[in-house]
């Protein structure tokens, strides 16, 4: 009989032992695969000869595998040739630290930690396929960090407790790992005994976690170069006279060097967990503290981007503990303030904040000896004469300086108002003509300091040839009147580049009368005069862009009192009594597109309407005008206001620059006192009734402009006599600190109190409702008389 076996959902195979038995299948595939090819090609020499490779030079498989490619690409023959050739010299039986079963650990482990998804998985991996057949109880992993510190990135069988407090090791706590790193190999520590290891110190390391047992701490390489710590602990006393010359300290040699290259593979991919984000967040943590530990100023700073994904700025997130800021700023002032806000010159053309931005971008550090930054201190331009050093840091950068200015030397001072001032100073002696400049005159001729001075007769070959008479001017003033003279010339430097100078000059005259020599200063006024055309530049185009607004403005209200008049057409014929108000916005720029319009049609029917365009500008008023011409046109028809506000909505979509608006509409027939209505977007009507008032309710209907072809809603109102009607603009109800219900509540309260007629209702209601939101505002009263 054949039994069936029914999968039961409520009892699934446990995930880890469904894992393992996967993980035999594929093992056991693999190394019959190994078998197969090991026959035909020869595989089984090489893995002999790796096995010899790792006996004689101590290292894993992997490296003894990487070794023997090598050697075998040196001597220009493969890998099996050579492998023969080495077990050829010497076949001495292979050690036993490489015997099938701990073979078959080792491959479990490296096969398990290649899908292991973050350090933690790493060191269950290496736990579970390696450490577990010798009883280990716990493994922990650490990453080697610059200053010293050892960062947790993966553990397996510690409490969250213990995980806790070994997240990060100081370089001076005394335990296995630190010594591990320290020695650069292998420490062991049995429990409960002297100290097996001499060089492991006379007394036992702190201990990790509760275990009282064995430890084993070995150091992670990576080609040599130490980058990390794997301990692993036992519950119970080794049993071994010798740790270090053990097949177990072999094996857990070999783990070791799976784990780092694990953990490096998820660095080299910027895996999401593990120990390449686990390094990150330790390097935030100790690079503050390593630059409190540096000479001179230095602050990190993280870029600030704009919605395109450029540097705008940089945000200052820490300053060292030796921080001295150049305009006299408190460390506390300069931490978390943007860099451009306190040093606001740096932003100019060429400057610091200049250089910042391609470090960052590019990741080539900047360096400026002996360089002038400006810095504000209340309205004082202030030069501070230092060594710069920029330097890229994640997405933002490390600047650090030391001041060389000697800022209280006379001498210095001198110098930075040379350089300020753009000034050059020169002396000539006219005996021997010697000439002296001063440092920043070579500066201003772009030459070396090592380059010979250029007299003045020689200074005409530099100018303009139609600069060069009032040069000739100054040398004649100078030399033969014996007088100061004064002079502005264009002169072309070596690098091409064209400047605009003046020169003061003086003679200099000896105890007896005679001509000795002549001084002077060399100015450079290039940037005053570019300052000087763009400042007149842009006064000319500001004046013509005020000239241009103000037209505009006039001609914007003129057009808004034309079509909006000061009362309303007299409508006692129909029965009502009607009053409208406009009130401009507060701001006498601000010319805005609200309307209205109270009319007696050709049918008799009284058109009454409130609209508001968006925006304050000609193209509002002159979109107000379409509208409002537009519905008048269209009320000859007869048609109800949801038609008229259909046909006024594709007026607003096909026949206008992209406007929106809000209209309320409505046709009063005096005869039975209906009022038909709809609205598209704007506030309700408001109707007063025996002393109370409410908003009339309807569907709001889209605003026009928005799409062509909608319909609108249309509701009637049974009007009565004595009945007043309230049409209006947002600009009378909205408040920056008051939601519209709340405001419309308040509308209601005083619509509600009674007034003489609707001329005075309108005035009242204009003078409570005081706006504060830079908008116009329409308001339109209607009363039926008894």
């Amino acid at each position: 009989m054949r039994r069936r076996v029914a999968w039961m959902p409520h009892e699934p195979e446990p995930a880890p032992d469904r894992r393992n038995r996967l993980l035999d299948i594929v093992i056991r595939q693999r190394q019959r695969i190994f078998e197969l090819e090991s026959r035909v090609s020869g595989s089984r020499l090489v893995d002999l000869a790796i096995g010899v490779l790792m006996e004689r030079l101590d290292v894993s498989p992997t490296d003894a595998a990487d070794q023997l490619r090598l050697l075998a690409h040196s001597a220009g023959t493969d890998e099996v040739e050579f492998a023969a050739e080495v077990l050829g010299e010497s076949r001495p039986p292979i050690s036993a630290a490489v015997d099938a079963p701990t073979g078959r650990r080792l491959w479990r482990a490296a096969a398990a930690v290649r899908h292991a998804a973050d350090g933690d998985a790493v060191a269950e991996a290496v736990a579970r396929e390696g450490l577990a057949a010798h009883g280990a109880c716990a493994v922990a992993l650490w990453t080697l960090e610059p200053d010293g510190a050892l960062t947790l990135v993966g553990q397996h069988g510690l409490t969250a407790l213990d995980a806790s407090r070994w997240r990060r090791i100081p370089p001076q706590l005394d335990c296995a790992a630190t010594r591990a790193i320290t020695l650069g190999r292998p420490v062991w520590w049995p429990a409960g005994t002297p100290a097996r290891d001499a060089d492991a110190g006379p007394r036992p390391p702190a201990r990790l976690g509760a275990w009282t047992g064995a430890r084993a701490a070995l150091p992670l390489l990576a080609s040599g170069t130490l980058v990390g710590a794997v301990e692993i602990c036992w519950a119970r006393p080794m049993d071994t006279d010798d740790a270090r010359d053990t097949p177990l300290l072999w094996e857990l040699v070999a783990l070791a060097d799976v784990c780092q290259r694990a953990l490096r593979r998820r660095g080299d991919e910027d895996a999401p967990a593990g120990a390449a984000d686990g390094g990150e967040r330790a390097r935030d943590a100790w690079l503050p503290a390593l630059l409190d530990g540096l000479a001179g100023s230095v602050l990190l700073a993280a870029a600030v981007r704009d919605a395109d994904g450029e540097i705008a700025d940089f945000q200052i997130t820490h300053v060292n503990r030796d921080f001295v800021d150049p305009a006299g700023l408190s460390a506390d002032e300069v931490r978390g303030a943007r860099l451009l806000d306190i040093y606001p010159l740096m932003g100019a053309d060429d400057g610091l904040f200049g250089r910042a931005v391609d470090v960052a971008r590019t990741g080539v550090p900047y360096a400026a000896d002996r360089t002038a930054l400006l810095c504000l201190v209340g309205d004082v331009v202030v030069s501070r004469e230092m060594d710069i050093r920029v330097t890229r840091h994640a997405d933002g950068v490390a600047i650090s300086w030391r001041f060389t200015d000697e800022a209280d030397s006379p001498a210095s001072l001198d110098t930075h108002v040379q350089r300020l001032g753009g000034f050059g100073g020169w002396q000539e002696d006219v005996g021997s003509g010697a000439i002296r400049w001063m440092d920043n005159t070579y500066g201003l001729f772009r030459l070396p300091r090592s380059a010979p001075p250029i007299p003045l007769e020689d200074l005409h070959q530099w100018v303009l040839a139609e600069d060069r008479d009032a040069l000739d001017h100054v040398r004649e003033a100078l030399l033969r009147l014996g007088r100061a003279a004064t002079t502005s010339f264009r002169i072309l430097l070596p690098d091409g580049e064209l400047r605009h100078w003046r020169m003061f000059a003086e003679p200099v005259i000896d105890t007896s009368g005679t001509l000795a020599g002549i001084r002077g200063v060399y100015q450079d006024l290039t940037d005053q005069y570019r300052t000087e055309l763009v400042l007149h530049a842009a006064r000319s185009q500001l004046a013509d862009s005020e000239a241009r607004a103000d037209s505009q403005h006039r001609l914007a209200l003129a057009l808004q009192k034309a079509i909006l008049p000061d009362t309303p057409p007299p409508l006692s014929a129909s029965g009502l009594a009607a009053a409208a108000r406009y009130r401009p916005a507060e701001q006498e720029s601000l010319v805005g597109g609200d309307w209205y319009d109270a009319v007696a049609l050709p049918d008799g029917q009284i058109l009454l309407a409130v609209g508001d365009v968006a925006g304050h500008s000609i193209r509002s008023v002159s979109a107000m005008t379409a509208l409002r011409n537009s519905l008048r046109g269209l009320a000859v028809t007869g048609a109800g206001p949801g038609r008229l506000l259909e046909w006024l909505n594709n007026v607003a979509c096909h026949l206008t620059d992209e406007i929106t608006a809000t209209v309320v509409c409505g046709l009063y027939r005096p005869g039975d006192r209906v009022l038909r209505w709809a609205r598209a977007g704007h506030l309700p009507p408001v109707l007063i009734r025996a002393g109370r008032a409410e908003a009339l309710t309807t569907s709001e209907g889209l605003l026009l402009g928005v799409v062509p072809d909608v319909s609108y809603e249309e509701t009637v109102t049974q009007l009565s006599a004595g009945d007043a009607l309230l049409l209006y603009t947002d600009g009378l109800v909205e408040r920056r600190r008051a939601g519209l219900d709340e405001s419309l509540r308040d509308l209601l309260r005083l619509a509600a109190e009674p007034q003489p007629d609707a001329a005075r209702r309108a005035d009242f209601l204009l003078a409570q409702c005081t706006p504060d939101t830079d908008d116009d505002t329409c308001l339109v009263i209607i009363e039926l008389q008894a």
